[in-house]
């Protein structure tokens, strides 16, 4: 069999803030509808239904002198000690993310310049041939990031690339939403890099869908629910139907990458999915499951951070990887030849997957 060029992920690394905010520290908080009602129910009754839906039990946040920036030049660094290369050897920087580097009292985007620009800045890398750039996907932003990388290196145009996934969400969250809750801060980076090899590993396929008629307005910004300023504006969902067309698409978005790969479910031994919502996650699963026609999905194919991370948007998937890489993730390990499906599904609305053997 010939040598070809793979897409080999060498290293990996992550960062999650010190402070875990509990469901508790919502408890004091007012929330209102839509139309700016009050909402009605007790808050403690709303942050109980609120666990049992999404699983999460508290939230990483960032402290109020770091910025998204800050977060992927530790989760790049840690990933560039990981790989153990030069960091001068870095042909591409591409992050992903929504916000850019947004400050505690402003929920206004900020991203110029590029957030891969600052971290190429404060990783001290001086090739003139590294380039930084961002982009802005919605939660599948790094799962396409990676996707692009792939291209760029079975292409020839790059060698080595530095893939990130950066967000705080907590600032960019309307304190008077009940989807406050659900939004935290981290930031997760691995090194993908050519790899001549005989063997089939590193990226495989993927598969990348988007919905634009209906969907558009499913996740948006929008002014707080209460005393709104039209200078300011939030994250704003409409949960019950991501909820619907996350079942009824993710799936089939996730066997068509498998299919592509010319592989059976029965050879996936992991699929790290965007940490949204528990409920929704393990929904999925077992529709992609009966998809082949087995009706329950083993819990241990499905591995889940959201219960101590909360969603951190397009860093989940990353830090998912690099913790069970790292044996951080109880009852979850990885070995060599283990093929892994890595999907997202968010704002767009997108969708995407990809399949991965490790070396």
């Amino acid at each position: 069999m010939m040598k070809k060029t793979r897409s080999v992920i060498l290293g990996s690394g992550s960062y999650l803030p010190d402070y875990n905010r509990p469901n508790s520290y919502f408890e004091n908080s007012e929330f209102y509808n839509p139309d700016g009602s009050k909402f009605p129910s007790d808050i403690k009754e709303i942050v109980s239904k609120f666990h049992a839906i999404t699983g999460i039990e508290e939230r990483t946040v960032l402290n109020s002198d770091m910025h998204t920036s800050d977060m992927g030049t530790i989760a790049s660094q840690n990933a560039i000690k990981a790989a153990g290369i030069n960091k001068e050897e870095i042909d591409q920087i591409i992050v992903a993310h929504n916000f850019g580097d947004t400050g505690v009292e402003n929920s206004t985007p900020n991203q110029m310049p590029t957030i891969a620009s600052k971290i190429k800045n404060k990783l001290g890398i001086k090739n003139e041939n590294c380039i930084p750039y961002d982009i802005v996907f919605g939660c599948p932003g790094w799962i396409q990031a990676m996707i692009q990388a792939d291209v760029y290196i079975k292409s020839g145009y790059a060698k080595t690339c530095l893939v990130v996934g950066a967000e705080a969400l907590s600032r960019m969250t309307d304190p008077y939403d009940r989807d406050s809750m659900i939004f935290s801060d981290g930031a997760g980076a691995v090194i993908l890099s050519a790899v001549e090899s005989e063997e089939e590993i590193g990226i495989l396929q993927h598969s990348t869908i988007s919905h634009t008629q209906n969907e558009l307005d499913y996740l948006t910004m929008g002014t707080s629910f209460h005393n709104p300023d039209p200078n300011h504006k939030f994250i704003k969902m409409n949960g019950r139907k991501i909820y619907n067309y996350a079942l009824s698409n993710v799936p089939r978005a996730i066997k068509s990458c498998i299919d592509k790969s010319n592989l059976d479910l029965s050879n996936i031994s992991k699929i790290l999915i965007h940490q949204a919502n528990e409920k929704m996650d393990l929904a999925i699963g077992e529709r992609l499951f009966s998809l082949y026609g087995i009706e329950k999905m083993p819990a241990e194919k499905m591995p889940m951070n959201i219960a101590k991370m909360g969603n951190n948007s397009v860093a989940t998937v990353p830090v998912l990887f690099d913790m069970i890489m790292k044996n951080q993730l109880k009852s979850h390990s990885l070995s060599p030849s283990d093929v892994i499906i890595m999907a997202s599904v968010g704002a767009g609305m997108s969708i995407n997957a990809f399949s991965y053997r490790l070396p």
